[in-house]
């Protein structure tokens, strides 16, 4: 039996970059992983345009798809197990991947500790005229990975992604069953509590039993406009994690923004707890008559 162990850990991202001279960006598969940690490494900092504001900039024509597996009990050292190079969905790829929002400080998140098997990647995107982009990231048994271009990371899971791409030469985002465990994650988080222009709101009240589904209810664009623009008026500030122990499960709504584009956006609210709106980046606290309107908005519990 599995045992899970619930711990706050920080991965630092290790990149070979110099600033006394551009490294070179290597266009072939290292034969081992560098890093010691599930993603979080690359080889070397590609000089792409843009790759401190994106993950993966523009508008690379192939991505070839390193894989190393291993364990994530002993993380360091694993060895190219093969290859895979996406050419028709390397822009899609591209494009989904920039969604994610970055930064370049290190971010202490919760992980479950649970042991077992991890496959790192390495992802080397190709540009027009020559140039080229390394991302490295991680599929692993607790989704608690680093991706990073060498410049800026993402705490975003894609590990699922990136497992079928490279088994099936193919992109496209690998998504829950669920909408309501969609995980709503998109540039800008870190900046306002709803980023950019959403056209809809599913309203999901967090299931209490193990295997049931969320009750949910979706609103349109009006509602989801209103909506936001309510949220990003709160005096939203430093990242408090919500605890989830004192928080009574029944009283917990997870709201996802959608879009146009682009992945959605979550919102959690939490009733009757300290800093009881979150979005993974910001919190803020939650008053009466916003309880209300979530209450009202919400599917019956």
């Amino acid at each position: 039996m599995a045992v899970v162990v619930t711990a706050i850990c920080a991965v630092t991202v290790l990149t070979t970059s110099s600033a006394s001279s551009p490294p070179t960006v290597p266009t072939s598969c290292p034969r081992q992983w560098g890093g010691h940690h599930a993603g979080g490494w690359v080889p070397a900092a590609g000089q792409i345009d843009e790759a401190g504001d994106y993950l993966v900039p523009g508008r690379p024509v192939t991505a070839m798809i390193c894989a190393y597996p291993g364990d994530n009990t002993r993380m360091g050292g694993e060895r190219l197990a093969g290859t895979r190079t996406l050419t028709g969905d390397a822009e899609a790829m591209a494009r989904d991947l920039g969604y994610l929002p970055v930064s370049t400080e290190e971010r202490d998140v919760i992980c479950t500790l649970m042991g077992g098997p991890m496959t790192n990647y390495l992802i080397r995107f190709a540009y027009p005229g020559g140039g080229g982009l390394w991302v490295g990231s991680a599929e692993e048994a607790n989704g608690c990975v680093r991706t990073t271009n060498g410049t800026v990371q993402s705490r975003s899971y894609v590990g699922r992604s990136l497992t079928a791409a490279y088994r099936t030469g193919t992109w496209r985002l690998v998504h829950p069953d669920d909408p309501c465990q969609m995980p709503g994650e998109r540039r800008g988080q870190d900046e306002r509590m709803v980023p950019d222009e959403p056209i809809s709101v599913l309203v999901c009240r967090r299931a209490t039993g193990a295997g049931e589904r969320a009750p949910r209810r979706e609103h349109g664009s009006r509602t989801a406009g209103s909506l936001a623009e309510t949220l990003n008026a709160l005096d939203a500030g430093g990242k408090e994690i919500l605890n989830e122990i004192s928080c009574n499960p029944a009283d917990w709504f997870d709201l996802l923004f959608g879009y146009a584009e682009g992945p959605p956006v979550r919102v959690s609210i939490v009733l009757g707890c300290d800093h009881g709106i979150d979005n993974g980046f910001l919190n803020a606290a939650l008053d009466d008559a916003l309880r209300d309107q979530i209450i009202r908005l919400a599917p019956p519990g």
